[in-house]
């Protein structure tokens, strides 16, 4: 007779024994990491957003109305947040929170239509038949909510043509304005007459001169932090002196810029990188500080290599550099060490010099998670990895104080034992640590 008494274990697609979550564990892991439908190293994001939409019946509708604010508020993610909310419109137990949730989560008009989009994705035939399926009364309910949240700014920037429209969900929600103002944008929308924004995206696509209308917004005082960080080619290109572009940076706010963004614009404006330094290092100053002993071990396997979304050149591996710049700076005693096959050590540099240390300590090619905690792993000292949760090997528990941090969706991850675990990339990741231990 065959003995059926033995331990049976999850693994990851790399191989190593893995960790088996509960439901609401297993979809707060796949949520907070997901760009919706984008295939990842080992898993395509079909199988991804398929996985999250049958966990969602498993798991108490308030929880799974928290993780989807989470994810919009905390994490930053648009889509993955909205397919949510369509699971819960599907569910007799999670109906009665959908207007709520859908409130929140849609803070910018395109997630109204997106919205719809995704609730009549999997319907047969072209977009205008699936428009005369029935939509909920919650849903209903809770886009009329949200769409009077938006002004005539954001009614005009997110005004665009698609399958579904602005005017589409107006029709569909039969929302109600709050006054004659809000009545008279609603009817300029629907008649196709908004007044186009003041934007650099509207004055270029309407074939403005380019340095020009820079010069002109950067002036003005209309171009935030990240519309500066993310046009940086696009004004050297163009012809504006670079004095110009270096003084903005001098001038913007940088106290929601994290070094992950200034590493992203150094990549697309590598003749700014001092200027981009300089900031990056004006964005860090006042930080909370992180006590004690730190050792950060960062995965510069060939998984991290991948972008962080396929409309965005960022690679997983430049935001564990971004927090790695980051601890450095706000560390009393910080050691850095990368992994993939090997271990390595990081010289204690600043900015992107240490970031170039970290992408060069090594060849990008297998993960031994294992070996590399095993081997940096101290009592006494606190252990952040930044990882994709992949490993050849096994993953003992921490000796003291670890943080597992997990930038990939992938249905299993390791860290047996206390870890303590961070599903997705969040700007706020070193600041919730520390007051995680302040308590």
């Amino acid at each position: 007779m065959a003995k059926i008494n033995k331990q049976s274990y999850v693994r990851t697609h790399e191989g190593a024994k893995g960790r088996a979550f509960t439901p609401e564990q297993e979809l707060r892991r796949a949520l907070m990491t997901c760009m919706l439908w984008e295939d990842q190293f080992y898993e395509d994001g079909v199988s991804i957003a398929e996985r999250m939409a049958a966990l969602v019946p498993k798991v108490e509708a308030e929880k799974v109305a928290s993780l989807a604010v989470e994810a919009r508020e905390d994490m930053k993610l648009r889509h993955a947040p909205l397919l949510i909310v369509r699971e819960m419109a599907r569910h007799e137990g999670h109906k009665a929170l959908v207007a709520d949730t859908l409130d929140r989560v849609v803070q910018r008009p395109d997630e109204l239509t997106e919205f719809l989009a995704i609730y009549w994705s999997d319907a047969l035939g072209p977009m205008q038949q699936r428009k005369t399926r029935a939509v909920s009364a919650q849903v209903k309910k809770g886009l009329a909510r949200a769409f009077a949240k938006f002004d005539a700014y954001q009614l005009a920037k997110y005004n665009r043509d698609g399958a579904v429209r602005l005017r589409d969900v107006l029709f569909l929600t039969h929302a109600k304005p709050k006054d004659a103002a809000q009545e008279k944008l609603w009817k300029e929308l629907v008649d196709g007459k908004l007044a186009a924004p003041d934007t650099w995206e509207v004055k270029l696509s309407g074939g403005a001169d380019k340095r020009a209308t820079f010069e002109r917004l950067i002036a003005e005082k209309k171009l935030g932090a990240l519309a500066l960080l993310r046009n940086l080619r696009g004004m050297l290109l163009a012809g504006v002196p670079k004095e110009t572009i270096g003084a903005a940076l001098d001038e913007m706010r940088t106290d929601r810029v994290l070094p992950y963004r200034f590493i992203a614009a150094a990549q697309h404006a590598p003749d700014l990188e001092a200027e981009l330094e300089k900031a990056m290092f004006r964005s860090i100053e006042g930080h909370a500080k992180l006590a004690g002993k730190t050792r950060l071990l960062v995965d510069v396997s060939g998984s991290m290599d991948g972008a962080i979304s396929q409309r965005s050149e960022m690679r997983r591996l430049d935001a564990a550099c971004g927090l790695a710049v980051l601890a450095r700076e706000i560390g009393e005693d910080v050691e850095i060490f990368t992994f993939s096959n090997d271990v390595k050590k990081v010289a204690p540099r600043r900015g992107f010099a240490l970031r170039d240390a970290i992408v060069n300590s090594q060849v990008h090619g297998g993960t031994e998670l294992g070996k590399a905690i095993a081997e940096v792993d101290k009592k006494g000292v606190r252990l952040i990895v930044f990882t994709d949760e992949q490993s050849h090997d096994v993953v003992p528990a921490p000796k003291g104080v670890g943080y597992m941090v997990n930038v990939a969706s992938y249905q299993h991850g390791v860290g047996h034992g206390p870890w303590r675990r961070i599903d997705g990339f969040s700007e706020k990741i070193l600041d919730w640590i520390i007051a995680t231990e302040e308590g």
